[in-house]
């Protein structure tokens, strides 16, 4: 894995504020099915690939359909994440489009009104 120059590898955990972390831990867990993140033998989030996404409830930060910064979800086929979203009843903001020619692009709110993007390259 390469590195900057001052070390820094990848991102490791993206915090997203909730207002209702039960409410959060659900749509994380079931709506998108992502496997639980660990540290130390304690549930610390969620794990999506090497990321973990840790669900803040008592934090300076608010849930928001405008943030900044922005995080984008790489994904096999956009057009067919954005149906199965729709099909759990997950709230689409930006139907998926392409821009550039080049991605599918769209983004979705959680269970707590963070807006979340996910894209995927034309050719898949």
């Amino acid at each position: 894995m390469a590195s900057s120059s001052l070390g820094l590898q990848q991102v490791k955990v993206i915090a997203l504020a909730v207002s209702d972390k039960a409410r959060a831990e659900r749509f994380y867990a079931e709506v998108l099915g992502l496997a639980p993140a660990t540290e130390g033998g304690e549930a610390v989030g969620f794990q999506l690939g090497e990321v973990t996404l840790l669900l803040k409830d008592d934090w300076y930060g608010r849930p928001t359909a405008e943030p900044n910064p922005r995080l984008t979800l790489a994904c096999d086929h956009a057009p067919d994440t954005e149906a199965r979203l729709r099909e759990r009843g997950v709230t689409i903001a930006d139907p998926v489009a392409l821009y550039d020619d080049l991605f599918h692009i769209g983004s979705f709110l959680d269970s707590e009104g963070n807006k979340l993007w996910f894209c995927s390259p034309r050719s898949s």
